[in-house]
């Protein structure tokens, strides 16, 4: 994790009273997350800040706009839509909260059916307690608008909805940046005392109203709980332009407090939330093969846990001393089987489960468990020196480990318990499989003796039944869930001799990149496309497509740049500038492209009459097309003979996909998921 990341985690804890000299208290994460984020959660075919751009609705409210006592709106919130617009729209959410994930695209499509004389969107902040991440989430966007205003306020809130199962810090930064937000502002202005309090009035507003769960919304006053149907939102909005609509002698700027006034109805001092009914256990089982991982206790044991961990995870240490007691306890009946998911935000831990495997060839599986001892009581402090002194504690070959960790010796085993994970959706760490049934976060000792028994009662009756003991796993898992369906794209856009591609024309399978020269997540995902194109040479084509999102200012300019290079000197001219605007992402204005253009040997005077006359906007226009009729809406993205990849997924990612678009090629088969 970076020293930025770190610092924004000092940040949020010092604000919740638990580090830095505050009250004792758990840090405000269950378990670390995976930094590299999926754009697929969204559903929408442009961004907020798109929209705000075309319409001209953002707006910062003021004292003298339209407010209500009640339901107030003030300089503080992110508001969508005119101040007098005759609907207000109080959007009370938590980034953490899948429901509000799920309503946020309905809240869109209002904003785009009603526009903004019509509609106001009023946002304000409901972080629940029990969602670790969303305090941290809900400081960081505030800090975006207070720096940035509205329209790159609801950009942000986009990319936390589309990635919401990596609310690391990390992510939080990195997404700061994209919409223009710099890191040291960022944490500066989220450490601040009026964010805070701006969350807390938001929250202390919400218990006020009777909004006790999230999402919740406020239609001119009058109260929607949940992520309901989109249908049930126009309506309530349909009513309420027809009750504004009849209303006589009152100006369109009172329309707001008059409504409100109407509509709201205060909770009795006495009303109790009504108990929720605990939700049902999830009985999902998970077809996780052990395969030849390493494993502790008896290969016939009646119940396995498959366990995903990262040795510089600080809770997979905690979860790994609750695996020790279970093994004490179930002495001869539990297995464990470990799987490496070393996180990417996690530098060091990639060299330590080198480590642990190397101690494996070694040792067998007794030198591995020895070193996931060390390792654990070592964590943090992971670094070569460390790991060479764990190396001479356990008496291993010095000279071999350090040759494995200077050459990765042992990644490709890695790497497959890193797509395993991937395809069991074990997004973070640790998680853990009992009998195939998985169970997140280092959970208490007491949650995995509930389940083990169960599954020991029902391991027990299959043996009673016949099914020898050494064959129990494989009988439970083998009809288990193997992972998530392919997403298909919407259509398979037609690849033309305009677009820069690399790779075999005839090729089995075309990947259809969808990116961005300014966005940082296009930058990550190279070395991924270019792993890509060396493990499937010959068989892969990777076709470039345009898609410059609108908050990045500097984009279509480099896009229309590269095109430019694509048209003087053909594809190979294309990809030495794509290269080039990558290598150079935080300088992209018209100076610089001029000094890559030269640099790429282009005729300048071409080059500046390009630029100056937007000549390969139709261009870029028909990747834009391209791009939303398949149904991309972030970058990068990929679609891969009908398949759609977002975000700047691992290589197994792609590989699964691609793997499955080379088998359709030979059988003749249409893409399915």
């Amino acid at each position: 994790m970076s020293r930025a990341a770190r610092a924004f985690t000092i940040v949020v804890l010092a604000l919740l009273g638990v580090a830095c000299g505050g009250s004792s208290g758990s840090p405000p994460r269950v378990a670390s997350k995976s930094t590299e984020v999926d754009l697929a959660k969204t559903t929408t075919p442009e961004s907020a800040a798109q929209r705000g751009e075309s319409q001209g609705a953002w707006a910062r409210p003021t004292t003298g706009g339209a407010t209500s006592r009640d339901v107030p709106v003030d300089a503080g919130d992110a508001v969508w839509g005119a101040g007098d617009a005759p609907v207000t729209v109080v959007v009370f959410t938590d980034f953490q909260c899948p429901f509000c994930s799920r309503a946020h695209p309905r809240v869109e499509q209002l904003m785009r059916e009603y526009g903004p004389q019509k509609l106001r969107v009023v946002f304000k902040h409901n972080p629940l307690p029990f969602h670790q991440d969303a305090v941290p989430a809900a400081l960081a966007a505030q800090a975006v608008y207070e720096l940035s205003g509205p329209a790159a306020f609801f950009a942000y809130v986009d990319l936390l909805f589309r990635g919401q199962a990596q609310l690391s810090d990390a992510n939080l930064l990195a997404w700061a940046e994209e919409v223009g937000v710099d890191r040291s502002s960022l944490l500066r202005v989220a450490a601040s005392r009026e964010v805070r309090a701006k969350i807390d009035a938001d929250v202390a507003l919400a218990k006020a109203a009777g909004l006790s769960g999230t999402p919740a919304f406020l239609i001119n006053g009058s109260r929607l709980v949940g992520a309901q149907p989109y249908e049930e939102f126009k309506q309530r909005v349909d009513g309420e332009l027809a009750a504004v609509g009849a209303m006589k002698g009152v100006a369109r700027g009172e329309v707001y407090a008059a409504r409100v006034a109407e509509n709201f109805k205060k909770p009795e001092p006495d009303e109790a939330p009504r108990a929720k009914a605990p939700a049902p256990p999830d009985t999902t089982v998970w077809k996780v093969p052990t395969g030849k991982s390493p494993s502790i206790g008896p290969a016939d044991a009646l119940v396995t846990i498959v366990e995903f961990s990262d040795y510089q995870c600080p809770f997979c240490k905690r979860g790994q001393a609750t695996v020790d007691e279970l093994l004490r306890r179930y002495a001869g009946k539990v297995r464990v089987v470990w799987k490496h998911q070393p996180l990417p935000f996690h530098q060091r831990a990639m060299p330590a489960a080198v480590l642990a495997m190397e101690a494996r060839a070694q040792r067998g599986d007794k030198g591995f468990w020895e070193a996931t001892k060390l390792l654990f009581r070592s964590a943090p402090n992971l670094e070569d020196d460390d790991l060479l002194a764990i190396a001479r504690e356990m008496k291993l070959n010095e000279a071999r480990v350090k040759a494995a960790l200077a050459k990765e010796s042992h990644k490709t085993a890695i790497q497959a318990d890193m797509d395993l994970a991937d395809d069991v959706t074990a997004r973070g760490t640790p998680t853990f499989y009992v009998n195939g049934r998985k169970l997140s976060g280092a959970q208490p000792l007491e949650k995995f003796q509930e389940l083990i028994d169960e599954q020991l009662g029902v391991a027990e009756a299959m043996v009673r039944g016949g099914t020898p003991a050494a064959r129990l796993y494989g009988e439970l898992i083998k009809d288990g869930r193997a992972g998530e369906p392919l997403e298909l794209a919407k259509t398979t856009p037609s690849v033309g001799k305009g677009n820069p591609s690399k790779g075999a024309a005839k090729a089995a399978v075309t990947v259809q990149l969808f990116s961005d020269f300014q966005c940082p997540f296009c930058s990550r995902v190279l070395p991924t496309v270019a792993q890509v194109e060396k493990q499937y040479a010959g068989r892969v084509r990777i076709v470039w497509r345009n898609l410059p999102l609108s908050f990045h200012r500097e984009a279509r300019p480099a896009a229309m740049a590269a095109m430019e290079a694509h048209a003087q000197q053909g594809d190979a001219g294309f990809w030495k500038m794509h290269e080039i605007l990558f290598a150079n992402q935080r300088s992209l204005d018209r100076a610089a492209l001029e000094g890559y253009a030269k640099k790429a040997g282009l005729d300048m005077r071409k080059f500046r009459a390009a630029l100056d006359q937007d000549a390969h906007e139709s261009a870029i226009k028909a990747d834009e097309a391209a791009a939303k009729a398949a149904g991309v809406d972030g970058t990068p993205a990929f679609v891969i003979n009908g398949y759609h990849v977002s975000g700047a997924q691992p290589f197994g990612k792609l590989k699964k996909v691609i793997d499955r678009a080379l088998e359709d090629a030979k059988l003749g088969r249409k893409p399915g998921p």
